[in-house]
């Protein structure tokens, strides 16, 4: 009789393990923090789904983890879940290894916030759910600019008035820079968008696909005339890399610079290096230019999208674990840890009750900007398959202008190249 029951129990696992359905996660977090509290989750939702058993794997850069899938998929084994950046939202479209999470089963995602969920969203269809959002903000070194003579009160939100605050840091003699950020197509799009432009045709490629870029507006105008003259009169400082957000904030955090535009997911970080270093930060809203009326900020990041060429059941059981990854208890953790905004109504709604946001905390400063966002077709964010590619003739483009190349002629020869580049593309489909 025992040797029947013992040869039962084995039997039933053996049916157990041939029915459990495994998701392979492919994500980019390496690092112990945000990698290892993947993996605490990962590990809860494989115990309370015993039919289900997600394996996640780190695997490098934004850029990295699509390769990587999509060599996976033309050998016939797609992970059925990966993180992917914002930016290449068309190109995972393009690719044709991915299916809008929303065909999966039905699905109620009204509880994402609107300007989250709307850049993922194509023609009525939620292509992935969005996980590490962020978008960027002001970031002040109180204790030195209290010793430059800058009232903080009212914290500057316009070009004219950090211009201003530069000047008095600048006289003051203080051995500090005024501004430091990354030369970076993101900041470019960020500003466009606050003042209701879009960065490419077809209202940002929303209404179809993009066919030639928004190069040469004057809202792109302004903020390239901004930079360049905070550059030319000794005020900005960078570290001669393109997109080194960790360099930006290395010249913060050692107090090279006084004030810092970057992400809202290194509040934390930024915060807690201050504190090491002897001085207090504040967060202020993105600046924009003087004059404009403030339209709201281009969610930024990165979002889950389940693969095409798998069983149904390993489909559902991906858009499971992405529901659980992203719900509202767990978006409230991960912004704690990281910085990153939740990207749950009821997540925000938590974090009010607990007195997270309290008035004038930080997080509650980049919560506001995002939730007075605008949706519109400047916000939702520019969906093109040649973004990266894009990204990089701006960013060089910057780096001339910075070394005394005219605007109005680069930003001409930036159109010029990005269209060609845009049209090339589009040949393909």
């Amino acid at each position: 009789m025992r040797r029947f029951a013992v040869v039962l129990t084995c039997g039933l696992m053996a049916t157990a393990a041939a029915q459990q359905v495994q998701v392979e996660f492919w994500h980019t977090y390496g690092d112990a923090k945000r990698g290892g509290w993947i993996q605490q989750k990962v590990e809860e939702f494989n115990k309370s789904r015993p039919n289900i058993k997600v394996v996640a794997q780190a695997k490098g850069n934004y850029e990295g983890v699509f390769q990587a899938s999509i060599l996976a998929a033309r050998q016939g084994k797609p992970p059925a879940l990966v993180q992917l950046s914002e930016a290449g939202s068309q190109l995972a479209i393009d690719s044709g290894i991915f299916q809008p999470i929303s065909s999966i089963g039905k699905v109620n995602y009204s509880d994402y916030i609107k300007p989250v969920i709307n850049y993922y969203t194509v023609q009525g269809k939620i292509y992935s759910l969005p996980f590490n959002s962020s978008s960027p903000v002001l970031y002040i070194n109180k204790t030195l600019a209290e010793k430059a003579g800058i009232k903080l009160n009212s914290l500057p939100d316009t070009f004219g008035k950090i211009s201003a605050a530069c000047k008095k840091i600048k006289a003051s003699g203080i051995e500090a820079k005024c501004i430091t950020f990354q030369v970076d197509s993101w900041l470019m799009e960020q500003w466009v968008a606050e003042q209701g432009e879009v960065f490419v045709n077809n209202d940002n490629g929303r209404k179809g696909r993009a066919t030639e870029s928004n190069l040469t507006s004057e809202a792109l105008k302004k903020a390239v005339r901004w930079m360049k003259s905070l550059n030319d009169d000794g005020m900005y400082t960078y570290t001669g890399k393109f997109e080194d957000a960790e360099g930006s904030q290395a010249i913060f955090v050692n107090q090279k610079a006084v004030f810092l535009i970057a992400s809202t997911s290194r509040i934390g970080n930024i915060t807690s290096d201050a504190k090491k270093n002897g001085f207090n930060v504040a967060v202020g809203q993105y600046p924009i230019p003087d004059g404009t009326t403030r339209n709201g900020v281009v969610i930024s990041g990165g979002s889950l999208w389940v693969t095409q060429e798998i069983p149904d059941e390993v489909a559902e059981a991906a858009r499971e674990f992405a529901l659980f990854l992203t719900s509202s208890s767990n978006m409230v953790d991960w912004h704690k840890l990281t910085g990153y905004y939740p990207v749950r109504n009821s997540s925000v709604q938590l974090l009010k009750k607990e007195g997270w946001l309290e008035k004038g905390a930080a997080q509650a400063v980049a919560f506001n900007q995002l939730l007075r966002t605008k949706v519109n077709s400047a916000t939702a964010g520019a969906l093109f398959g040649s973004f990266y590619e894009v990204r990089k003739e701006v960013e060089q483009t910057l780096q001339r202008v910075l070394q005394g190349a005219d605007i109005d002629k680069s930003l001409s020869d930036l159109k010029q190249k990005s269209d060609r580049i845009i049209k090339d593309y589009n040949a393909n489909f």
